[in-house]
């Protein structure tokens, strides 16, 4: 492959990448959310999720059971 069309071929790649990353980077913007009247709203900003209940596994205790067991050499 001759030096051009790699050096082409690189700098499209680095033009695509650089054009994503801008695509997707979200920076907070200064703004005034509002004033509510009562204490009972709160505004979260748009990238906030809501987190679900985290429930724990039942079969937790019995894979680290099996993880420790196959630590250990078979003699």
């Amino acid at each position: 492959m001759k030096l051009e069309i790699a050096r082409g071929l690189f700098l499209a790649g680095a033009l695509a990448v650089a054009s994503m990353a801008v695509a997707v980077w979200e920076q907070p913007r200064s703004q005034i959310l509002g004033v509510s009247s009562t204490d009972e709203h709160c505004p979260l900003p748009h990238v906030a999720k809501a987190s679900e209940a985290v429930r724990p596994d039942n079969d937790l205790l019995l894979l680290m059971f099996s993880l420790s067991q196959g630590m250990r050499p078979q003699s």
